[in-house]
């Protein structure tokens, strides 16, 4: 399973009214797991950014003169997301920007290029409703640490909304797998004959089990259905 978190950073917020995207963070996982590959794009708008978009993301004229335009990086960038599940968080608004700017070059709109498009913020208000669940109350909510988050960065924001998504999920708590001790030395681990062990069996009480089921049935809507154990939601 391929999975790419995407987002982006512009110059305002209506790409219908000509407002571009000004960065990009990609970051890829397979099978749950991060795989270390990601791409990362700022951009040259080609207009100026608004003042309430710098106070969010930082990039200022000044800094994004000298970026390529998105033509330039868009072969790359629709090549690493293809056939991929793109997971976004409010993804009707990258969606919207990734859009337009392949409206200019003559190409598909994002969901072409894909395999699919998953909104992380339509699972979190399914999972949490009536509760705030932008991506820095989602962090908190479910412990991840957004400490260095001072400016929104797409490819910071893509790295968090990955931690988020895991933990949204349920499949693990971290990303992180730790191989090495405090000194950094790879630590070693020594094969142990479970044989000679004899483990005592705990019986799941009545309460414990009627826990357990309402546990996989959150987990079953939370993943929209696509639970193994359970038959595809109508």
């Amino acid at each position: 399973m391929r999975q790419i978190f995407l987002d982006t950073e512009t110059t305002g917020l209506y790409a219908d009214k000509g407002d571009r995207i000004v960065e990009i963070g990609c970051i890829e996982m397979l099978n749950r797991r991060l795989s270390g590959e990601h791409r990362h794009f700022y951009l040259n708008p080609e207009r100026p950014v608004h003042p309430d978009a710098v106070r969010i993301h930082g990039l200022t004229d000044e800094f994004l003169s000298d970026k390529p335009v998105f033509a330039v990086v868009a072969e790359e960038l629709l090549a690493f997301l293809s056939g991929a599940e793109v997971i976004m968080h409010n993804a009707g608004f990258d969606v919207g920007f990734l859009n337009a700017e392949l409206e200019r070059l003559g190409r598909p709109p994002i969901r072409e290029h894909v395999a699919e498009v998953t909104d992380s913020l339509a699972m979190a208000r399914e999972m949490f409703p009536g509760k705030a669940n932008s991506l820095d109350a989602l962090c908190k909510r479910l412990e991840v640490d957004n400490s260095n988050r001072n400016f929104h960065g797409a490819l910071l924001d893509a790295g968090l909304l990955a931690e988020v998504y895991i933990r949204l999920t349920r499949g693990q708590n971290t990303l992180v797998i730790d191989t090495t001790d405090e000194a950094g030395n790879a630590i070693t681990l020594d094969a142990v004959d479970l044989g000679a062990y004899t483990l005592p069996v705990l019986m799941a009480d009545a309460q414990e089990v009627t826990a357990h089921e309402a546990l996989l049935a959150d987990i079953h809507k939370a993943s929209g259905g696509r639970a193994a154990w359970q038959p595809a939601v109508a």
